[in-house]
């Protein structure tokens, strides 16, 4: 079991610049309204085929807990436990396999991975997973369709290479509706019920099948690895109030049963907290200090 006590200990890979205290960050279940533990995650993740961790990609904490709670998964369920990552699309799924096993150079990996500009917040992750011998499933779609899919629809996607097909979700594949939707329209500021209020473009589709990919991908390695236990890593807007990628795998795999945490690091209020307020983003809501250096 993990436990946090005083500071939390950084390796040098783990940014050695700043050290965070227990009380940089607080931790709530939305099913009881008190605050909780990394260890009682743990012990829910037992009721949990996929574990899904919705970040705030610059948040310096969060990757840390992330860390932890990869390693305190791996304690528990062993080589069960896989790390998936929106950070890494399925294209270079077996660039990423290569590595793991020690048969290209990291510095090809670098190159050929196409890695996130802040691939310092996750590499930890990877490294432990290529220490013990874990599987990263590269999981989302390349942004190229996914640029296709905002500007062409689904019609745009029809004309990709069977190479092509292969990196993204099986077509057809649903789109946000209801509540959803509407966040998205939000976001976009756009009123479809007011037809002067139009969006630069359209992200429903681009948005969708970023979606769609990151639970194909989690559904085809439940399909070969049978008893895995997976920790997502993905922006919180893919997986709060378990929609996006929760929608997408249930529809893949009814019988995938999922546990959703959310990141929220802007909350001014902080540490004081009205957890009624984020009820409905997960199963456990984190709340990180806003005044800790972001890692970008």
């Amino acid at each position: 079991m993990l436990c946090f006590v005083g500071t939390l200990n950084l390796s040098a890979q783990q940014n050695p610049t700043f050290s965070y205290s227990e009380n940089d960050y607080v931790l709530y279940s939305t099913l009881t309204g008190k605050k909780a533990s990394i260890q009682e995650i743990i012990m829910d993740a037992a009721n949990a085929e996929v574990i899904l961790f919705g970040e705030e990609h610059n948040d310096s904490i969060g990757h840390q807990l992330q860390y932890k709670m990869l390693s305190a998964l791996y304690n528990k369920y062993g080589n069960n436990v896989a790390l998936s990552m929106e950070m890494f699309d399925r294209d270079v799924q077996h660039i990423m396999d290569e590595y793991l096993s020690g048969l290209i150079k990291q510095s090809y990996f670098y190159k050929d991975s196409r890695k996130w500009s802040n691939y310092k917040d996750y590499e930890p992750m990877v490294e432990f997973c290529k220490e013990n011998q874990l599987n990263v499933i590269c999981a989302n779609a390349p942004f190229r369709y996914v640029n296709v899919a905002s500007q062409k629809g689904l019609d745009g996607l029809q004309k990709l290479s069977v190479l092509g097909k292969k990196a993204i979700a099986p077509l057809p594949y649903n789109l946000a509706n209801g509540d959803y939707a509407a966040k998205l329209n939000a976001l976009m500021g756009h009123d479809p019920n007011d037809p002067n209020s139009k969006p630069a473009y359209d992200m429903i589709p681009g948005q969708s099948l970023w979606d769609a990919t990151m639970a194909y991908s989690m559904h085809q390695y439940r399909q070969e690895h049978e008893n895995s236990k997976i920790l997502m890593l993905n922006g919180r807007f893919h997986s709060d109030q378990r929609f996006g990628i929760v929608q997408r795998l249930a529809e893949y795999d009814s019988t995938a049963t999922t546990l959703v945490i959310s990141m929220v690091g802007d909350l001014e209020s902080f540490p004081k907290v009205k957890i009624k307020n984020y009820k409905e983003l997960g199963d456990y809501v984190i709340f990180t200090n806003p005044a800790v250096p972001r890692s970008y």
